[in-house]
């Protein structure tokens, strides 16, 4: 038997952590420190990369030591998990940082997968990372959000 909820209940404000999945994590590193420009802020060889992103975070795995649950830093035991070929993860990018974007790329000699101007108002940009993962750069509008305010 289910209960039924007849008022919604508390939502969370936002995505604390994303993970994407990547057998060399050295190379995933790279990538995301020095083409994405994301803070590496921890590390465990073998095992993961912890980057800074905005106010969350981006977290890479190598998906063989994550299925370990005993293969952890200090701490406590993390439920394994860990998935096998391509994830997708999307930054959000504002409008007026397209073609920094575009140039940023071509520069580091990441190709692009895809351009899309999507039919209801938004932009999205599409390459891969070295685990052959789905990145995308997309402005806000794509979901129907407003552009942040320019800090």
């Amino acid at each position: 038997m289910s209960a039924r909820v007849t008022e919604p209940g508390p939502q969370p404000p936002g995505v604390l952590e994303t993970a994407l999945y990547c057998p060399d994590l050295d190379a995933a590193e790279r990538f995301y420190r020095d083409v994405v420009g994301l803070q590496v802020i921890g590390r465990q060889t073998g095992r993961h990369v912890f980057l800074r992103c905005g106010e969350g975070m981006l977290l890479l795995f190598n998906p063989e030591a994550t299925a370990d649950p005993t293969n952890a830093a200090d701490g406590p035991a993390v439920p394994r998990h860990g998935a096998h070929g391509p994830g997708h993860v999307a930054f959000r990018l504002p409008e007026r940082d397209i073609a920094g974007w575009l140039a940023q790329l071509s520069a580091s000699q990441v190709p692009i997968e895809a351009e899309i101007h999507w039919p209801q108002g938004g932009y999205s940009l599409y390459v891969r990372d070295p685990a052959g993962n789905s990145v995308e750069f997309a402005t806000a509008a794509v979901w129907g959000i407003p552009e942040p305010p320019r800090r």
